[in-house]
């Protein structure tokens, strides 16, 4: 699933086109977002510090917006790299068609801001997004597979290697504390 496999289609920087982006690439970003977000809370709960899960919320979505602006930005500079005589889409449109990557990482600020509201404690709350985010991870990838025309086996397949990074992120997570 690249999303910079060739030029974005003709109309695909109208507004409209910002809300209704192409779905591999709402699933391109939306993985990325859930990535971001696995990887940020599980760096974020340090065992032995005193819990901040307001904080770390700030920074999870702080840090998925910046990433979505810097993303979309260094699409108009590889625009304007490619010097081909095509208008791209304009820096804000461009920064704005990243909007799947911010609302990837909202779960994840959603629980780390419940247990900032003392709804459980900001461990279970880390735990919580993690385990969301890659079974989210598998239903992205198996609706990718499904999408694309593949039998639920196959699907099944896809849905368990995104699944991994997920898996991955867990068990380095565990290594680490």
């Amino acid at each position: 699933m690249h999303e910079h496999a060739g030029p974005a289609p003709a109309g695909s920087g109208t507004p409209r086109g910002i809300l209704r982006s192409r779905p591999e690439r709402w699933l391109f970003k939306g993985i990325y977002g859930l990535v971001l977000a696995s990887a940020l809370v599980a760096a974020l709960d340090v065992p032995g510090e005193e819990a901040n899960p307001g904080q770390d919320a700030l920074w999870v979505l702080l840090t998925a917006l910046t990433s979505g602006a810097a993303h979309g930005y260094a699409h108009v500079i590889a625009q304007r790299a490619t010097d081909d005589g095509t208008t791209g889409p304009s820096r804000l449109r461009a920064v704005l068609a990243e909007w799947p990557l911010a609302a990837a990482v909202l779960p994840t600020v959603a629980m780390l801001f419940a247990s900032a509201a003392g709804w459980w404690a900001e461990e279970t709350a880390a735990d919580t997004a993690l385990l969301f985010n890659t079974v989210s991870l598998f239903c992205l990838g198996f609706s990718a597979a499904r999408t694309a025309g593949l039998g639920r086996l196959a699907s099944c397949r896809a849905g368990v290697l995104d699944m991994l990074i997920g898996l991955l992120i867990i068990a380095a997570d565990a290594l680490i504390e």
